[in-house]
């Protein structure tokens, strides 16, 4: 079976900031030459998310008010000790989403819900460029 991988690059906001995708897969899968299989998305580095959510202004906010409730930025996290870099939020936060996920294409489409959007997250408490490395397998 085939393989193609391209990367997507996105500048995202700091501490659980989004920023949505999905043309941006769907434009790879465009420009290669398969129809049906899958495509595969993961966010290289130890403080990113790739997932999907409704991509609208309450959820912007609510995902990140949420990350914070689970892994907050006031608790100490043993990693300030072995990094001093004070973005053990950022980990497990991370950690908690995943960095990669897997979505099915037929007939060249991306075979998402109506409201369903690829995003890419930052976890980080720095603005960060982001890559996402686009892997279509397929036929």
């Amino acid at each position: 079976m085939p393989v193609e991988t391209e990367r997507i690059s996105v500048r995202i906001g700091s501490d659980s900031q989004m920023a949505e995708i999905t043309g941006e897969v769907q434009g790879v899968l465009n420009e290669s030459n398969l129809t049906d299989g899958s495509v595969t998305l993961f966010i290289p580095g130890a403080t990113g998310s790739v997932t999907t959510v409704e991509y609208e202004p309450g959820l912007q906010e609510d995902i990140p008010d949420a990350l914070e409730r689970l892994a907050p930025e006031d608790i100490p996290y043993k990693h300030h000790q072995t990094w001093n870099d004070g973005n053990g939020r950022s980990h497990v936060r991370a950690t908690i989403m995943g960095p990669g996920m897997v979505v099915p294409f037929v007939a060249g489409e991306l075979q998402l819900g109506r409201w369903q959007n690829i995003v890419a997250i930052n976890h980080d408490t720095k603005e960060r460029n982001r890559e996402i490395i686009v892997q279509l397998i397929g036929e």
